[in-house]
């Protein structure tokens, strides 16, 4: 069974509002803000899933390269690490580990030779079908004591949210911006 678009997405969205700063409303111990419920919500949900995945005897990252690489079969590092908001070379050295263990394998880019471009070995293929199940259980699970509109609902409000967030990146600059300090 494979993750549906609107699966996809809330996984997006629990990532992407994951590394959101929140706002300074989250000072006061009881404010529970928008932010707050996501994001405690994916670290939640990376919790389980991770402790539904230890008998695969591979780290969360190695899971989140074969989940993308599932939908992105044939691009390059550079891709694969955008698509996971991590550092190049860290995807490097997972994927030299991946491939050494035969989960995916790297080929030339036709059209770039300093380019490799990744693909599920049929023994990564072999392991989504599991990680699919295990994440339907997760996410029923979190959906418990929710009708089918309700659950409707949340997923269209969090397609919502990443639509919005996806639009328009964010964007570096070099002037100086208002920062809040912490205080410890």
């Amino acid at each position: 069974m494979h993750a549906t678009g609107a699966e996809n997405a809330y996984i997006q969205c629990l990532h992407i509002i994951s590394r959101l700063i929140i706002s300074a409303r989250m000072n006061t111990p009881k404010a529970k803000s928008l932010g707050f419920f996501i994001i405690d919500g994916a670290r939640l949900l990376r919790r389980r899933f991770d402790q539904e995945t230890r008998h695969l005897d591979m780290t969360s990252a190695q899971l989140q390269i074969l989940g993308r690489l599932s939908q992105n079969e044939g691009i390059n590092q550079a891709q694969l690490a955008g698509l996971l908001d991590m550092e190049p070379i860290t995807v490097s050295r997972h994927v030299d580990r991946m491939e050494a263990a035969g989960f995916v394998e790297r080929s030339p880019d036709p059209q770039d030779r300093r380019v490799h471009l990744l693909n599920l070995t049929d023994k990564g293929k072999s392991l989504l079908p599991g990680m699919r199940l295990i994440a339907q259980k997760i996410f029923e699970d979190a959906q418990d004591g929710l009708s089918e509109s309700e659950r409707a609902v949340l997923l269209k409000g969090l397609e919502q949210v990443v639509s919005n967030l996806s639009r328009k990146p964010v964007e570096s600059s070099n002037d100086e911006r208002k920062r809040v300090k912490v205080s410890s």
